[in-house]
């Protein structure tokens, strides 16, 4: 049977509250790992110990890991004895919430009027992607996104002419690795990447975005993609561009592909970029309304 919506909101602010306010721990790992393959004393290392640091008293005291707590992107899995319209509003409820105790900064502005709504709920946000499943239970997995790298996000319709970028993987490489070159620092590296291929324009970057919930530390189930996730990986690291665009070792934590069917008339790639404060976290509720978090 569903939670109750009272509870439900509980579940999702304290969802809220370990996302915006922590980093999961295959990221923090990552950090680290990158903190030590940096040249001792180098503002690069400097540069990723500050974060470390950052973090930890971020997690101590449940303040938010950065102040641009980003764009808030709901991912909702929802068995048949739950509906998508109090889920929806168990989730702005939560958001309200989350704002009202600081877990994040009112993000929500009118385009037209420039107005902040003050809660962080807007036409369109925050942003919640459902899917159906016969399964029982629930499973809502958040990405809060900043401005900053989504700034420097792109797509890229292949062919591309002036990269020599056709329509296979090595045009893929081309474009993707010609996008962490033109952000350097701009998406306070190092970063990760989330790469949609295939798809409509919409699809296309939707598709880059899911890729930020996986793990660092997972492997592409298609060989071709993990290989070329590995690769784009050390490519990109070879950059220079470092932490914060400080020069180094690190420019990239990871690099997660996922792909649809397109038209023939297209071929979109799409690089969602993720800054290091790569905050994600899962909720799952069972068909016996136990919840739990990760």
């Amino acid at each position: 049977m569903p939670v109750e919506t009272e509870a439900l909101v509980d579940h999702i602010v304290e969802l809220i509250r370990r996302s915006s306010c922590g980093l999961p721990d295959d990221v923090k790992e990552a950090i680290a790992r990158a903190a030590e393959d940096e040249e001792a004393g180098s503002r690069a290392q400097n540069a990723l110990r500050l974060v470390l640091r950052n973090v930890a008293e971020a997690e101590q005291g449940s303040t938010p890991t950065c102040q641009d707590t980003g764009t808030l992107i709901f991912h909702v899995e929802y068995g048949p004895e739950h509906r998508q319209r109090p889920l929806r509003g168990a989730i702005e409820a939560a958001c309200r919430e989350a704002t009202a105790k600081q877990y994040l900064r009112p993000n929500a502005v009118d385009p037209v009027t420039g107005k902040n709504s003050g809660n962080n709920i807007g036409d369109g946000a925050p942003f919640i992607d459902f899917v159906e499943r016969d399964e029982p239970g629930l499973h809502i997995a958040l990405l809060q996104k900043g401005g900053g790298c989504e700034n420097v996000s792109g797509q890229y319709s292949l062919p591309n002419g002036p990269l020599g970028a056709g329509r296979d993987l090595e045009g893929v490489r081309r474009v993707v690795l010609d996008a962490v070159h033109k952000a350097q620092g701009k998406g306070c590296a190092p970063g990760i990447l989330g790469i949609g291929l295939g798809g409509d324009r919409m699809s296309s970057h939707l598709e880059a975005k899911m890729q930020l919930y996986r793990r660092l530390d997972d492997v592409n189930p298609d060989p071709d993609m993990a290989a070329l996730e590995a690769r784009l990986l050390r490519e990109g690291n070879e950059l220079g561009i470092g932490p914060m665009g400080f020069g180094g070792k690190t420019t990239l934590l990871g690099v997660k592909i996922g792909r649809r069917h397109r038209v023939p008339a297209s071929y979109f790639v799409s690089i969602a970029y993720m800054c290091w404060a790569s905050r994600r976290a899962a909720l799952h509720i069972d068909a016996d309304g136990v919840a739990s978090h990760n």
